[in-house]
């Protein structure tokens, strides 16, 4: 299965809001949480989705438009 890396950067007021549990939840990928810094203005996380390659596309689409700027680091 295709494999992609991101990196999320979260705004202050989504840091305490469940979002890696919705995207599992919303749709088929794994993840796993590579990095992360989290303060009290702002957080990152990278990580690495593993899905097929049209649900990885849907599952960041989806971030973005929750509010998260999603890099895609390969």
């Amino acid at each position: 299965m295709p494999n992609r890396t991101l990196r999320l950067n979260y705004p202050a007021a989504l840091l305490r809001q469940p979002i890696l549990q919705q995207l599992i939840r919303s749709f088929n990928v794994s993840v796993n949480i590579v990095r992360a810094q989290i303060s009290l203005e702002e957080g990152w996380l990278e990580i690495d989705v593993e899905g097929a390659e049209g649900e990885i596309g849907r599952a960041q689409v989806w971030l973005e438009s929750q509010g998260i700027e999603v890099l895609q680091i390969d």
